[in-house]
């Protein structure tokens, strides 16, 4: 059932107003944690109904408004096509439960006593920022996007001030912010070149500019959007960043902020540069180096943590696949990858939480008998691991699949090293999770080494007995700094996998934080339900590729008849 006419174009801004209105409102609300969190909760739930109604409405059609009324190509333009619309759905409803775990969290560790204040308008900013680039019909204003929901990462990133977090905070707002440098270098570029920043005048002008232009500008606008998507070699920065962050905050780091930039690659090749073989080769090479230097960077790996960061990284490089096809069956299963890939990876770093929480650690070398001391916990990391593996039938497999056939149809060599790689990387990423698996869960706590390494964490003042640095003491976290540290709470190593407990070979069953596990529990069923509706969701992402490679579509509803539209791939 469509939406009545005008009310998608009605509600297309407030996805991204809502949560600037509502991070406003939370500032208001900074001494009454409740009303904040009603707030947060209320606004974010909103926008995945509105997001829900917008990809309805797209599925007729791109719908635009221009804000202000002014028309194209002078005021700034959102468009709902089917790519934004699934992006938005997608990342909205992991952002809102992604929300309700923070929540969780914060009043398990007892939030009373920590800066909580900041955390909900920060988060509300970031979801804007989101919002605002999936829709942008403009090229300035998606560079708005990015430097609202990077200002926001900055922030969730470092809270808490802990040496390991500023540090990584330090070099990740040293990349971006050179990242969006080469951006603004692009965008002046596109502007010298064609006079416009509309996208849709872009891609009609563009092709009056000479090839060699065209390729230098598509290359500089290629490396910006692929050092926020974390695209090799300009991904070295992600694993070193994300693990250091509060659980929810890599959660929706890891489910949202990579693929922002990969949306970018994808509007950039499909609508501004259609026929760019070079680019496309370039991008066949980094998809590669990307899948596989990745997924061996997680099978090298100790902590959870890391070894999701650089899967992370790794299964970027089969959205990359996917695009630099530049066909029709290519860029669906691209977009199919990308709905599977924000859910399951925002669910595994939700667990790899409740693991701390469990376990003390996110360390394979000091945790054993979790699935002992929790099966809910265990199932909850099995479930969407063996789905990022690629098991059948889960979505996994199916966008695997999906790249693979592509890849053969193509034919080319270097989409057959492709389909080469992709197989390798998914039995490599089987291989951590697997390892993980068995270290973490299956061992049984007796098999512990003797001597625990010291902790990740600490600083150069080391870390005391319960493996917390006195960095993290003076400095306590806005929404948890990991498991809770007190008398009676059995979730810590130095009472679950201690040294008594250890050498024992107790197995100590723990209750889980109910929101926490609550929330986690929906974005695993998220992910499985995304196995039920493949066909459904599979056949409405070859759409939306379709549309994108004609470009047609997109153009006319932006324009209709005001600009000459005849364009061709």
């Amino acid at each position: 059932m469509n939406p009545a006419p005008g009310l998608v174009e009605s509600l297309l801004p407030l996805p991204v107003l809502l949560p600037l209105l509502g991070a406003g409102a939370a500032l208001v609300l900074a001494g009454r944690p409740t009303a904040q969190r009603t707030v947060s909760v209320g606004v974010l739930a909103a926008v995945v109904a509105i997001s829900a109604v917008l990809l309805a409405g797209a599925a007729g059609g791109p719908k635009v408004v221009t804000v202000g009324s002014w028309p194209a190509p002078l005021g700034i333009t959102l468009v709902a096509d089917g790519l934004s619309t699934v992006m938005l759905l997608t990342s909205m409803t992991v952002t809102l439960l992604v929300l309700l775990y923070a929540i969780g969290q914060g009043t398990s560790d007892d939030d009373a006593r920590t800066p909580v204040s900041i955390f909900h308008p920060t988060y509300l900013v970031l979801t804007a920022g989101v919002a605002d680039a999936f829709l942008s019909g403009d090229l300035f204003n998606l560079y708005v996007g990015f430097e609202v929901l990077l200002m926001a990462s900055y922030v969730l990133l470092t809270l808490g001030g802990t040496r390991s977090r500023v540090r990584a905070g330090l070099t990740y707002v040293v990349v971006n912010v050179l990242s969006s440098l080469v951006f603004l270098i692009g965008i002046a570029l596109v502007y010298a070149a064609v006079g416009t920043l509309n996208l849709a005048q872009i891609s009609v002008r563009m092709a009056s500019v000479p090839p060699g232009t065209q390729l230098a500008i598509h290359l500089v606008l290629l490396t910006a959007f692929g050092i926020k998507a974390a695209v090799f070699p300009l991904s070295a920065w992600l694993p070193d960043s994300y693990p250091t962050a509060a659980a929810p905050v890599t959660a929706v780091f890891a489910g949202l902020l990579t693929k922002v930039g990969v949306y970018s690659i994808i509007r950039t090749q499909t609508l501004l540069f259609p026929i760019s073989p070079v680019a496309d080769d370039v991008l066949m090479i980094a998809a590669l180096a990307t899948m596989v230097i990745g997924a061996l960077g997680a099978i090298a790996q100790e902590d959870l943590k890391r070894v999701l960061s650089f899967t992370l990284v790794s299964h970027i490089g089969y959205m990359v696949f996917g695009v630099a096809l530049a066909t029709p069956a290519g860029l669906g299963a691209a977009i199919f990858y990308v709905v599977h890939h924000i859910t399951v990876q925002a669910a595994l770093f939700c667990v790899a939480g409740l693991v701390e929480r469990v376990g003390g650690s996110t360390s394979t070398t000091r945790l054993a008998g979790l699935a002992a001391a929790s099966p809910l916990l265990a199932v909850l990391f099995f479930l969407p691991a063996i789905n990022l593996g690629g098991i059948p039938p889960l979505s996994g497999f199916v966008g695997k699949l999906g790249l693979v056939e592509a890849g053969v149809q193509d034919g080319s060599v270097l989409a057959w090293l492709l389909v080469g790689g992709a197989a390798l990387t998914s039995l490599l990423t089987l291989y951590a999770m697997a390892k993980v698996w068995v270290l973490a869960f299956w061992r049984p706590v007796d098999q512990l080494p003797a001597e625990e390494p010291a902790d990740d964490r600490a600083g150069p003042a080391g870390p005391d007995r319960s493996g917390r640095s006195d960095d993290e003491d003076r400095y306590p976290v806005l929404i948890g700094a990991g498991p809770p540290r007190g008398p009676g709470t059995a979730a810590y190593s130095g009472e679950l996998l201690g040294t008594p407990a250890r050498r024992a070979g107790e197995r100590t069953r723990v209750a889980l934080p109910a929101l926490m596990t609550g929330a986690t529990v929906a974005l695993v069923t998220v992910g499985l339900a995304l196995t039920v509706v493949a066909g459904a969701l599979y056949a409405y992402t070859d759409r939306a590729a379709g549309d994108l490679l004609a470009r047609t579509p997109y153009v006319s509803a932006v324009f209709s008849q005001t600009v000459d539209t005849r364009v061709t791939r």
